[in-house]
Parts: C-alpha cells; sequence; structure tokens
C-alpha cells in the first residue's frame, strides 16, 4: 500500500544476534561520577581486533610522515571513508583497485594535522580482489573526541586523498553533541547538492558546533538502475549514468543486480559522485541500510522489484557483501574478519513454513538474513546512545497486499485506506484481545479478512526487538535516539468531513490513513515499545528516520483520537538527499479533475505552481485545505484546523530535499531542518546552492511522567503549509 502516494515508482518512497559497538569494543565504565574511563590498552585492543578480524593499527609517538605519498585520485576512484567511532578508534575505508594479482599492500598513515607532521599510526593493510579491492582498517589507541586525518599509500607511492575523521567523546563527556542524518540519495535521478551545503556550514562552524558524524539511515544506493538511453528524463528531471549491471533483472525500464557483481557495479558508481566523496573524506559515517541496498520492494530475503518477487536468498547475501566492502561499519562478516566477507554457499528456495512471528523458517533465508547483521548501538559522549534497527531484514509480511483490499478504497479518495481496517489487518490473529473479525466492513462492503489468523505485524522481528527494548531499557545517556531508517508518524487524513457532493460517493466513517509499511500504522509493534518507554519511566527518548522523502517533526505515540494520545518521546523524518518525493509526482501526474485534488494541491488563479496542500491535510484536515484553496489565506484556513486529528505532528513537508542536524546538550535536543531546491543538477556554487528554509524544533528534556514538548521556529526560508 506505501506506493498510494506516488506513482509506483522506486524512487519514490519513501540464529546470531549483533553485539552492540560497546560489546565489541570494550568500554571500562567510570569508578564515580566524573571520572575518566580507563584508557584501552594495546594487548587488549589486539585481542578484540584480532576477534574482529580486523587489519589492525595502533597509536603511538607521533613523528613527521616517511613514506612515499603523491596523491594519485585515479588510483583510488571511489575515495576513502571512516566509519563508527569509538572513543577509542574508527574504522578506515578506501578502495585501490589492481590489474593483476589477489592480494597487494597498502601502507595507511593516521595524523594529528593535515600536513602529516605529527603521525601518530602507520600500518600495512590487504587489498584483496575478492573483497573487490576494498580495505578495511582499525585504528585504536586514539584520544576521544580527536580530529585526524588519514590516507593510504600503494607500493609505488600512488596517494589516495586525505580524509578527515572523528573520534567518539568518552562515555561520561558533558559536552553537547552534534550530528547530521541523511537518506535517500538517487545519483540515478538528482544529484547531492545537500552534502555541498552540510560541508560548506561545518567548516565554517566553530569547533564545538561542529558535526561529530553522519547517520546514513538507507537508501545509499538505488539498487534498481534507469538507463538514460531508455529513460532520458522523468518529470523535470534527467537521468544519470550509474552503472551497467552484469547479470542482473529487469521490470520495464528498471535494471537491478542478482549477484554481487552487479550491487558493487551500483556501489561504484554512486561513489564517482564528488560530493558524497567529499562528505565519506570529512566525517565519519554510521550507516544503516534500508530496502535499496537489497531490494525495492523486497522483505527478509524475498527479491521483488514492480512484479510477484522470487525466492533471493543469494540476491541478499550478494546484496549484504557489497554493503560490508563498500560501508565501513562494525559488523562482523561470515569470514569472520575484516578483509573479506566470505558469503555462504545457498540455494535460492521458496519459503513455504513460517514461524509464530512471521519469519521464514527456512535454513537458507534465516543463513541469508544473518549473513550480516546490521544492527548496533553507538555510545557517542553522557547525552546519546544510539540505538539502530533493520527495518527489513526479520519484518513479517506486509499485511495490506491482499487483493481484496483493493474494495476498501473509494474512487476520487486517491489511495485513502479506512484507518480502521489497517487497526485490524495489523493486530492479525490478536486483535481485539484475540477475536478479530472474519471479515473487514466499509460502509457496504465486505470483504474476508486475510490477516485473521496471522501474527500481528512485525518490522523489526521477535529477536532484533528484544535486543532493542533491552537497550533503550538499559541506556543511561540522557538521549536515547532510535535510529529507524522507516517513519513512525501517522499518515492519516479526515476524509468524513469532505462535504456532501465533492465525491460521488460520501467518506463512510472514520480516518483515512495514506501510507503504510512503516511504524505509523505498525500500531500493535509501536504500541509495544512506547509502552515500554512509558512503563519503565524512560525520559530523553526520540527517533531519527528516513525513506519518507520528507521532513516531518513530532510525537511518538502509540495512539491518537479517538484513542489516548499520550506521546513519550519525539519522532523527526529527514527529507531526502535527492530522490524524488510525493509532491513532485503529484505535480506532474496528479489529475486536474480528481474530486479531492484540492486535498493535494491547490491550483492558483494565476497559473503559478500549485500549492502542497497534502502538507495542510496532514497536519490539519479537509476543511482547512479546501477553504485555502478557495482564498488562498493560510491564516483562515488554519482556524479551520481538526484539533482531533493530528496532535502528533507539528511540522510536515512532503516536497522537502536535503538533511537534518541534531544537537544534544544535558536539557535540550534541537533538530534542524536544511530545506535545498529540488536538486536537479550539480550546483557550481560551494555553498551547494540556495535554501528553501531552515526550521528549528527544539524541545527541553522532559522528567519521567511528563509529556514532551516540541517548539518551531523558522530560521530562514518559507516552509509553506508546512507548520
Amino acid at each position: 500500500m506505501r506506493d498510494d502516494v506516488g506513482d509506483g515508482s522506486p524512487f519514490i518512497e519513501k540464529e546470531l544476534r549483533r553485539p552492540s559497538l560497546t560489546s565489541v569494543m570494550p568500554q571500562i565504565e567510570p569508578t564515580q561520577e566524573g571520572a575518566q574511563p580507563m584508557a584501552l590498552s594495546r594487548r587488549d585492543f589486539i585481542r578484540t581486533a584480532a576477534a574482529m578480524g580486523a587489519s589492525l593499527a595502533w597509536v603511538g609517538s607521533a613523528r613527521a610522515s616517511r613514506s612515499n605519498w603523491r596523491q594519485s585520485s585515479a588510483h583510488y576512484p571511489q575515495g576513502v571513508a571512516s566509519g563508527d567511532p569509538d572513543a577509542q578508534s574508527v574504522i578506515l575505508w578506501t578502495r585501490r583497485p589492481y590489474d593483476g594479482g589477489d592480494r597487494h599492500l597498502l601502507t595507511v598513515e593516521v595524523a594529528e594535522d593535515g600536513a602529516f607532521e605529527r603521525v601518530v599510526a602507520n600500518a600495512r593493510t590487504p587489498v584483496l580482489a575478492n573483497a573487490d579491492w576494498t580495505a578495511r582498517v582499525l585504528v585504536g589507541g586514539l584520544k576521544p573526541a580527536h580530529v585526524y586525518w588519514f590516507r593510504f599509500t600503494d607500493a609505488e607511492g600512488n596517494g589516495s586523498r586525505i580524509g578527515r575523521t572523528i573520534t567518539a567523546p568518552r562515555d561520561d563527556d558533558p559536552r553537547p553533541v552534534k550530528f547530521a542524518f541523511v537518506s535517500c540519495q538517487s545519483v540515478n535521478e538528482g544529484k547531492l547538492n545537500g552534502y555541498r551545503r552540510m560541508i560548506f556550514e561545518d567548516e565554517r562552524a566553530v569547533p564545538a558546533e561542529q558535526l561529530g558524524f553522519v547517520l546514513h539511515l538507507g537508501d545509499f544506493i538505488y539498487e534498481v538502475v534507469e538507463y538514460p538511453e531508455e529513460v532520458p528524463t522523468r518529470y523535470d528531471r534527467t537521468i544519470y549514468e550509474v552503472a551497467r549491471i552484469p547479470d542482473g533483472g529487469q521490470t520495464d525500464k528498471l535494471h537491478y543486480p542478482l549477484t554481487v557483481e552487479g550491487y558493487r557495479a551500483v556501489y561504484k558508481g554512486y561513489l564517482a559522485d564528488p560530493d558524497l566523496q567529499d562528505a565519506r573524506a570529512r566525517w565519519p559515517f554510521v550507516g544503516m541500510w534500508d530496502n535499496h541496498e537489497f531490494s525495492w520492494q523486497g522483505w527478509q530475503s524475498i527479491q521483488r522489484a514492480g512484479d510477484d518477487g522470487r525466492p533471493g536468498q543469494t540476491i541478499k547475501v550478494a546484496a549484504n557483501q557489497a554493503w560490508f566492502e563498500y560501508i565501513p561499519a562494525r559488523v562482523k562478516a561470515p569470514s569472520g574478519t575484516l578483509e573479506t566477507f566470505g558469503p555462504p554457499a545457498l540455494k535460492n528456495v521458496a519459503i513455504e513454513k513460517w514461524d509464530e512471528n512471521g519469519l521464514g523458517d527456512e535454513p537458507n533465508n534465516l543463513a541469508a538474513i544473518n549473513s550480516l547483521i546490521g544492527y548496533r548501538a553507538v555510545r557517542y559522549g553522557r547525552h546519546l546512545d544510539l540505538i539502530i534497527t533493520d527495518q527489513h531484514s526479520y519484518r513479517s509480511k506486509d499485511p495490506t497486499e491482499a487483493p481484496q483490499l483493493e474494495k476498501l478504497g473509494l474512487p476520487g479518495f486517491n489511495g485513502m485506506f479506512p484507518e480502521s481496517a489497517m487497526q485490524v489487518l495489523d493486530g492479525g490473529r490478536s486483535f481485539n484481545g484475540g477475536k478479530p473479525p472474519a471479515e473487514l466492513t466499509f460502509g457496504e462492503v465486505r470483504v474476508a479478512n486475510p490477516q485473521k489468523d496471522a501474527p500481528p505485524q512485525t518490522i523489526l522481528g521477535a529477536e532484533q526487538k528484544a535486543w532493542f527494548k533491552e537497550k533503550l531499557k538499559g541506556s543511561t545517556a540522557t538521549w536515547k535516539v532510535w535510529g529507524n531508517s522507516l517513519g513512525s508518524l501517522d499518515w492519516r487524513a479526515d476524509p468524513q468531513n469532505i462535504p456532501a457532493g465533492v465525491t460521488t460517493q460520501p467518506w463512510p466513517a472514520g480516518y483515512a490513513i495514506l501510507s503504510s509499511g512503516d511504524h505509523g500504522s505498525a500500531y500493535v509493534e509501536r504500541k509495544e515499545i512506547y509502552g515500554l518507554v512509558h512503563d519503565s519511566r524512560i525520559t530523553g527518548f526520540a527517533i531519527v528516520s528516513g525513506d519518507r522523502h520528507s521532513f516531518w517533526a513530532g510525537y511518538a505515540s502509540a495512539a491518537l483520537p479517538p484513542g489516548k494520545f499520550e506521546p513519550v518521546g519525539l519522532s523527526f523524518v529527514g527529507g531526502s538527499l535527492a530522490s524524488p518525493g510525493v509532491m513532485e509526482s503529484y505535480e506532474h501526474k496528479l489529475p486536474k479533475d480528481l474530486p479531492t485534488r484540492a486535498l493535494f494541491l491547490a491550483d492558483r488563479p494565476d497559473g503559478a505552481k500549485p500549492d502542497w496542500t497534502f502538507n495542510m491535510l496532514l497536519r490539519h484536515g479537509v476543511r482547512s485545505c479546501l477553504d485555502y484553496a478557495k482564498n488562498f489565506d493560510l491564516p483562515r484556513a488554519r482556524s479551520l484546523s481538526n484539533a482531533k486529528l493530528a496532535p502528533h505532528l507539528e511540522f510536515v513537508d512532503l516536497g522537502g530535499h536535503g538533511y537534518a542536524t541534531v544537537r544534544l546538550s544535558a536539557n535540550e535536543m534541537r533538530t534542524e531542518f536544511v530545506c535545498i531546491p529540488r536538486p536537479v543538477t550539480r550546483s557550481e556554487r560551494a555553498d551547494g546552492g540556495p535554501l528553501r528554509y531552515r526550521v528549528v524544533h527544539s524541545a527541553p528534556l522532559w522528567a519521567a511522567g511528563e509529556r514532551p514538548k516540541l517548539s518551531v521556529r523558522v530560521v530562514e526560508g518559507d516552509p509553506g503549509l508546512s507548520i
């Protein structure tokens, strides 16, 4: 159902248990309040690095570089990167392809200055043909909250560009934390001007206000690729060359990988983008995949791209291998090393048996999804525990896929679906205390309930969810931030308030939803998580998400009116860096004669670009939209707001591109949306081009039992109908 808000395009979205980073790299707790943790000894670091199978470098005395490095970026076509920092170590990455041989050695240098006059670590690291010539090095013994520079050199002196990285602060460091979160960077259909803006502003910020890391919440690549000669343009966008996929599949004019070579080709195409390379060279990234790192409509190990899908256990492993090779992260490969992935030998087998939580109980499926476990936790100073989850590898089947459910919509309502029916479908056999209805009714329509005997929907899966709840409950940081690649805020409208005569049939009753597939409609699982936050009296709970190609800010509440609205935290969604959003689709494809068009676009009398009333529909409701489309009087339209529709929302912009930053202190969370114009071409400006707006959402830390409260401030620009 999630594609109902767009045009069905993949570019419009929107056995093992992984130990946390703190168990991969041991942290020693302070002995008393304010005491500094003990430094990890070299012996402990070597033991830990060996357990990870990592090439390692240990910090020693500073001295001037003795290498024969001379920059030759052509030998390192994907640049350099760093990832998953902690207070004493970080993973460094590069790719140095060779024409022959299976194994070559590089030298990595780490320095306290960009001129490499104070080199503190120097080590050899292999690059292997069976890892697509990528290298990962774990550097330890570093100072906490410290900036370092690094570079790689081959045996002939051909050197990579210079990278910059930053270690995390100690667990008890009281200074504020600042990071950015990003997602959805289709360079097939756009450019990454947002990274240029981010770099420009960070270079000019005082050190205390610079970013510590970038959280990438997925769709780092889009595995579905358009070829420019087949699809020269879409909307007002040029289709740019990314890659040619060897031995891939095809749906219509979308090409997708079926092997590791195909996924590697896409990563190399994305990393040819200069702004992405510059961003990875400036900050450590902390990454998690979303859907497109594997499959547009896939789940668990089922591969699906605009068709009925197929068993894809070997494809899931190939996707995991390429992610491991190109994204530096503290994850454990099947090989047991950071040098190579070591894919398990699997077969593509249909899944015919499912466990009580909807997990495919088939050995190849279980081995595929566990071949790389990405969920993990990152401690960053006193104020941040970042808990990152995987929303696709363990989820149950989408409960809205049964064909008879199409009968529950009405013509003219643009894909609206009854919220009450979604609640039944999500609850499965547990709905109504274990007595779900045999049929779903909507006005005069009755259809069989396809989820009557199914388990409640889960997006996290049982094992990951138990891990997540344990981490959340055990956190000692001021702010507990859930890095969830999918959004958690409801897409809700009030079509029951559409006046008679606008549509051929009235909406029978109740609210409607306009998208599913994430925690915005996973009511049972959401209630379980938010209930834990409430019952455990957890404060400082917040969610940061991507995927929706839009900016959202609001509150984490298990229910909305007429249910009990009881927010237990904050929730934010960041706009896409480049991928098209729903408003762009509607500008080009929403029918002019749609009876409810004014709820989505308000056509101006002067023929100017229509206003995005869809934002107003979600935030204020039908009456506000219809009045605005008639009078274009914003204060008057807002005065007609339906207060019971969206108490969970403070801001929504379904056409926003850019990125978000988060600043956490002992008493405040401040989230800033930096929105740029539609990035259809690469800006030549040093700052990445103009801004559409900058909006700051601030919330003081609340006490246990209190409700969080956001304030919204427009710093510059015009967010239109988003507030």
